[in-house]
């Protein structure tokens, strides 16, 4: 069984906004779901165009999907968060990406016989064997080209917002 996007940001957006209603005693904002919708989908909106799009990388299950590639931004949002004010929406991010991880990961996590997979310790360890070309790719790879597309437009967007954020703190002086 395989977690698509939307799975991907509903294991997280649920017990992300009960606990903001629990904590805050109000529905979380527009921004925190935002955070926690780009944190849910990051690790492949950046491996999948780098391995099926570009060949950069072994497989669209390694790079932001391994905890040694990971953990250093998870370490930067977090700086950013608190150096913004805005620990609650580099948590919410930080969640996000973390528990697609897991999510991808839950077979190799649980059960009789638990252990870490390769592609979670990768560059550590080799990643995973996969197909080059992904099973929803597609006739012509189309699915891959929007992914791709899709990607880099969250991307550009995501960037955009930090950098006038930004300037907007550097502006008034961090």
């Amino acid at each position: 069984m395989r977690v698509r996007p939307v799975e991907h940001f509903i294991i997280v957006f649920i017990p992300a906004v009960v606990v903001a209603v629990l904590v805050d005693r109000r529905l979380p904002t527009l921004s925190f779901v935002g955070a926690v919708f780009v944190g849910s989908q990051f690790p492949d909106l950046i491996d999948k165009p780098l391995a099926h799009e570009f060949g950069l990388i072994p497989s669209g299950r390694v790079f932001m999907h391994s905890i040694p590639t990971a953990a250093p931004v998870w370490l930067v949002v977090a700086w950013y968060g608190w150096r913004t004010h805005r620990s609650r929406l580099s948590a919410a991010f930080i969640a996000g990406h973390a528990s697609h991880i897991l999510a991808d990961n839950y077979r190799s996590l649980q059960g009789p016989d638990p252990s870490l997979p390769p592609d979670m310790l990768w560059p550590l360890m080799d990643a995973a064997p996969r197909p080059p070309v992904p099973y929803w790719a597609g006739p012509n790879s189309i699915n891959l080209h929007l992914w791709t597309l899709f990607s880099a437009t969250i991307l550009t967007i995501l960037a955009y917002i930090i950098v006038q954020d930004v300037r907007s703190h550097h502006e008034s002086g961090w």
